[in-house]
């Protein structure tokens, strides 16, 4: 069910002139069933997150609050989303390098994964991640 790259998914928007409400759903809203949740928050405007890529777990990023930029690189190319929409978000397949910065102040980005927390699933260098990914083309 996951796509083969990263990509922007639009979310449900519910106008109300009390507010909005955003929704998501697993399987539904993002191609994976949902195992784990965790929040980025007081992240520094100058700092960066990320350096990584996961094995076989998928995630999903979405800027609750502020923005921030994902990079993306799957060994051969690379890409950068700007989240910055409560009703956006970026789905990550496995095997994709990601770093994040720009954080604006008081940026919230939450993330949904498709496996529980596991080191062993992490690439944590860069040349571990192009070991796994295979030569350029």
């Amino acid at each position: 069910m996951s796509s083969p790259t990263p990509r922007l998914i639009e979310l449900p928007k519910i106008y109300d002139p009390r507010g909005s409400l955003t929704f998501v759903e697993g399987e539904r809203h993002v191609p994976f069933r949902i195992r784990r949740v965790f929040v980025l928050y007081d992240v520094p405007e100058d700092a960066e997150r990320g350096g990584h890529a996961l094995k076989t777990c998928d995630q999903f990023l979405v800027a609750v609050s502020g923005g921030l930029d994902v990079h993306v690189d799957d060994g051969r190319n690379k890409r950068t989303f700007r989240l910055d929409r409560p009703n956006c978000g970026l789905h990550l397949p496995p095997l994709f390098w990601r770093e994040l910065s720009r954080f604006a102040a008081q940026t919230v980005c939450l993330a949904l994964a498709s496996e529980p927390y596991s080191e062993t699933g992490y690439l944590r260098t860069y040349e571990a991640f192009l070991a796994a990914v295979g030569p350029k083309a």
